[in-house]
């Protein structure tokens, strides 16, 4: 079976994985209260230091369902290492046009993006990267005329399973995904799979290939062609019965015959248990990128204005890992060295 055949996703939601908190309405207006008081901060300047010093604050004042619930997810992310929360508040008419340019990000406050860092602070600190997307700490994920086979944030074909930014040593620990517009036939669906959910699928053999430090990883294409690879790894570490995942399927490859079988049988796995979840306005998703690879169905975007638009940040639980990297202690990280 070729590898296309692998994943080859499927818009039906299938609502397996139990992390799914619904806001109601009287949560949802209180979230929008302390969302706005984050509007005009730092000039609203998304990038600015005091934006995520006064999100960091700010956080505490979220309603108790809401921090309660992201407290536990960030103890333990359960089986399927994903949450979706539902109904946040995104007020659909004043979302402007989709953007449609390459490296599109949100540099000013807007009130998803005060949404997004909120909750980015209640699970750690929000971190970028200087490759990628300039460094902003807000990117929108839509589709780009022309990048229609892109295997990143601008395309719009099958976007195979990762862990994001799998290659670098101070990947994010969480990746949070703010839908503000679906797309318009609405068979775009987020595709989620966590070790956990296939470990105990997994042939022996296998196992102990995918904990051998055989498999090497390039940058996705967002980081710009030259950058090299990843020093070898193992795809699975840390506890045999519970072990973290490190894998891109479109970027990491084997050294050794048995490896590439490992690897394959761990695709087909996540490509037979994977959870589906098609995103709609207000929907925010958070994947544990420890333990869970991420994707998406295809979609054909229309270029219209009205395209599939959803906000990206990444969080660092432990922020002071990466300070090497980091000018001023910021939270852009440097381009690591050759």
């Amino acid at each position: 079976m070729s590898s296309s055949l692998l994943d080859t996703g499927s818009p039906r939601e299938t609502g397996r994985s139990p992390g799914v908190l619904a806001l109601d309405d009287a949560t949802a207006a209180a979230v929008d209260t302390v969302a706005r008081a984050l509007l005009p901060v730092a000039d609203g300047e998304v990038d600015a230091p005091g934006w995520s010093a006064a999100a960091r604050r700010l956080w505490h004042e979220l309603p108790t369902a809401l921090r309660r619930a992201l407290a536990d997810f960030r103890r333990d992310p359960g089986p399927g290492g994903a949450l979706l929360l539902r109904g946040l508040p995104v007020h659909e008419a004043g979302v402007p046009a989709t953007p449609s340019v390459s490296g599109s990000v949100q540099r000013r406050a807007t009130l998803p993006a005060s949404v997004l860092a909120l909750v980015a602070h209640a699970l750690g600190d929000q971190i970028a990267y200087r490759s990628e997307k300039s460094g902003a700490l807000v990117h929108d994920v839509v589709p780009v005329p022309g990048s229609e086979e892109f295997q990143g944030n601008e395309g719009s074909v099958l976007l195979t399973f990762h862990n994001e930014n799998a290659f670098d040593p101070h990947r994010p620990d969480y990746v949070l995904l703010f839908c503000l517009r679906a797309d318009h036939e609405r068979v775009a669906g987020l595709r989620t799979a966590s070790i956990r959910q296939v470990r105990g699928l997994l042939d022996e053999r296998h196992r102990e290939a995918l904990f051998r430090a055989d498999f090497v990883t390039a940058p996705p294409p967002s980081f710009g062609a030259g950058r090299g690879r990843s020093l070898r790894h193992a795809v699975l570490s840390g506890a045999w019965d519970d072990p973290d995942l490190l894998v891109d399927f479109a970027a990491t490859s084997a050294v050794t015959p048995r490896g590439t079988e490992a690897m394959r049988a761990l695709q087909e796995l996540f490509a037979a248990h994977a959870d589906t979840h098609l995103l709609v306005p207000g929907d925010l998703a958070i994947v544990d990128n420890r333990l869970t690879v991420h994707g998406r169905t295809a979609f054909v975007p229309r270029y219209d204005g009205l395209d599939r638009w959803l906000q990206r940040a990444f969080v660092a639980r432990d922020l002071r890992a990466s300070r090497a990297r980091r000018a001023g202690d910021g939270q852009v990280l440097a381009d690591l060295t050759p």
